[in-house]
């Protein structure tokens, strides 16, 4: 059996590192924030934002609400405060849908 180092995953990730996944602006990461009371960000002692695991879904679920259900900022707003859990599972299974699709149009690609 062949040996494999495990992966080592990151706990904290940068404003920018996050901009960069999801392609918006550092500042537009920083409205939400102030706008959306499920983003709170750890900061460190320079007062740099540090974004979890957990804060990078609620970032890709506001700006799926935002950008893709073309919802103002009032509508996510109600529409996470209506219920939150579901708005959450019912994001994950969306988010999920298009990895598998992204990995079936790589597949066909290759073939």
């Amino acid at each position: 059996m062949a040996y494999r180092e495990k992966e080592i995953e990151r706990l904290y990730y940068s404003i920018g590192e996050v901009a960069e996944m999801l392609q918006v602006t550092a500042s537009q990461i920083r409205y939400w924030e102030t706008e959306f009371n499920i983003l709170k960000p750890r900061k460190n002692r320079k007062g740099n934002r540090l974004f979890t695991k957990d804060d990078i879904q609620s970032i890709k679920l506001i700006h799926y609400l935002l950008r893709e259900k073309g919802l103002t900022i009032e509508g996510a707003k109600n529409h996470i405060k209506a219920d939150t859990a579901l708005t959450k599972s019912n994001f994950q299974v969306i988010d999920e849908l298009k990895a598998i699709k992204k990995f079936l149009e790589e597949l066909r690609e290759r073939f």
